[in-house]
C-alpha cells in the first residue's frame, strides 16, 4: 500500500488506493510530495503531461451536420419525403414544393434551437472555470483547477469547492457539505486521522472529494486523484455509459407515423382496386389513389410539433433554464411527480434490508437491490444457504 504510485502511460492516473487508510506521511511519500512546500513548478508541469488536465471527460461532441441531419430522422418526415417524391412523379409540383418547404423549415427550427442552447452551455462553462489555492515551491498561489496533479497540496477555506480528491493533512474545524456526492444533508466534520480500509465513502472523514463544498473552517490536503479517477469521475463515467431513451412524444409520433403510413397505403390500394373493378382506366385510378394518399399526409404536423416545443423551450429560457434538445421540453412536461430526498437528490423510493439484528446477534443480508440472489450469514460463520426475498420498504 505504501509503494510509490508511478504512472504507466500518458493520461493515466495512480491506481485506486485506500488513501483514507494511510497516514498523511505515507501519502506524501507515496506521491513524492511535501505537505508544507508542495510540488515544484517543474514537477507539476511534468505530472500534468503525464496525468492530463483535471477535468471530467465529456461525451464526444456531435458535429453540426449530424445535428442537422438528426432533425430529419423521423417517421413522419419520411412519409412527407415519400409524398413529395410521389407528387413530383404525378406532376403535382406545387404540393411537392410545399411539402419540401415544411420539412426544411421543421429541420431548421429544431437545429437552430439546439445550436443556440449548445453555444449558451459552452459560454457558461467558460465563465465557470474554477480556480483553487495550491502550494507550489513553498508558496500559496491561485491556479486553474484543471492544472492540478496528484501530489499537489491544496488549501481549503470556507466557500471553496473541492477541486479534486484530497487526503487531508491539516484540519481546523473543517466541515464539508458532501450532499452532492453522498446525499447526507449535514456537513461532515473532517479530521486527519486514518480510517479503516473498508470504511464507506460517507465515513472517510480524512478525505475531501471533488465537487463538495467547504462550509466551515480551513484545511489542507494532498491531491490523490484527479479528473475521471475521482469519485465524481466514477459517477460521470457510469452516467455516460447509460443509453438514451426515446421521449413519450417520440414514441407516440413514431406509432402515429407507422399507423398513418399503413393507412395511406391501404387507402391508395383500395381506391385503385375499387376503380379498376368498376372499369376505370388503371393509370387514372393509380394517379387518383396516389393523390388521395398524398392528401392524407398531415404536412403541417411536424412543423406544429417543433414550433410548440420551441415555444416551451423559450418559456423555460425566460426562467433561466437551458434545454439542449427540443424533445426534452416535452419530457419535462410529462413528469407528474418528482421524488427527492431532503437534499434534493433524485431517488427511486426503494430501500433494501442489509442487516438484521436478533437477540442472538446480527445477521447480514447479501445481494443487491431486489435481485432474489442472496443469502443470510452471521459474522464469522458460513452462509445459512437460505435465499433472501427482498420487498419494498
Amino acid at each position: 500500500m505504501n509503494d510509490r504510485a508511478s504512472p504507466t502511460a500518458a493520461g493515466s492516473a495512480p491506481a485506486r488506493t485506500s488513501w483514507h487508510a494511510m497516514t498523511i506521511d505515507d501519502v506524501a511519500a507515496s506521491l513524492d510530495t511535501d505537505l508544507d512546500r508542495g510540488l515544484t513548478s517543474s514537477q507539476a508541469a511534468e505530472r500534468l503531461e503525464t496525468y492530463g488536465p483535471n477535468r471530467l471527460e465529456e461525451v464526444s461532441k456531435e458535429p453540426w451536420w449530424k445535428a442537422l441531419l438528426r432533425q430529419f430522422v423521423d417517421p413522419l418526415i419520411g412519409i412527407l419525403a415519400i409524398a413529395a417524391i410521389i407528387s413530383v412523379g404525378v406532376g403535382d409540383t406545387v404540393d411537392a414544393v410545399v411539402i419540401v418547404a415544411i420539412v426544411v423549415l421543421n429541420g431548421v427550427l429544431g437545429f437552430v434551437q439546439e445550436y443556440r442552447a449548445e453555444k449558451a452551455l459552452e459560454a457558461l462553462k467558460r465563465m465557470l472555470t474554477p480556480t483553487c489555492t495550491v502550494v507550489r515551491d513553498g508558496t500559496e498561489r491561485t491556479v486553474p483547477a484543471e492544472t492540478l496533479v496528484p501530489g499537489d497540496v491544496v488549501v481549503l477555506e470556507v466557500g471553496d469547492q473541492v477541486p479534486a480528491d484530497l487526503r487531508l493533512g491539516t484540519s481546523l474545524n473543517l466541515r464539508i457539505d458532501e450532499s452532492a456526492l453522498t446525499g447526507e444533508s449535514v456537513p461532515v466534520a473532517k479530521s486527519t486521522d486514518p480510517v479503516p480500509p473498508d470504511a464507506p465513502l460517507a465515513e472517510q472523514s480524512d478525505m475531501a472529494f471533488m465537487g463538495t463544498v467547504v462550509v466551515n473552517g480551513r484545511g489542507t490536503g494532498i491531491v490523490v486523484a484527479t479528473a475521471m479517477t475521482t469519485e465524481f469521475g466514477h459517477i460521470a463515467r457510469l452516467s455516460q455509459e447509460l443509453g438514451t431513451e426515446e421521449t413519450p412524444l417520440q414514441r407516440r409520433l413514431e406509432g402515429l407515423g407507422r399507423r398513418l403510413g399503413a393507412l395511406v397505403i391501404a387507402v391508395g390500394v383500395v381506391v385503385f382496386v375499387g376503380g379498376v373493378i368498376a372499369g376505370k382506366p388503371p393509370l387514372e385510378m393509380f394517379l387518383t389513389g396516389v393523390s388521395l394518399a398524398v392528401a392524407a399526409v398531415p404536412e403541417g404536423l411536424p412543423a406544429v410539433v417543433t414550433i410548440t416545443l420551441g415555444l416551451g423551450v423559450r418559456n423555460m429560457v425566460r426562467r433561466n433554464a437551458l434545454i439542449r434538445r427540443l424533445r426534452s421540453a416535452e419530457t419535462l412536461g410529462s413528469a407528474d411527480v418528482i421524488c427527492t430526498d431532503k437534499t434534493g437528490t433524485l431517488t427511486e423510493n426503494e430501500m433494501t434490508v442489509t442487516e438484521i439484528w436478533l437477540p442472538t446477534g446480527p445477521v447480514v443480508v447479501t445481494g443487491t437491490g431486489y435481485d432474489p440472489a442472496g443469502h443470510f450469514e452471521e459474522p464469522g460463520h458460513p452462509a445459512h444457504g437460505h435465499p433472501t426475498h427482498r420487498r419494498r420498504a
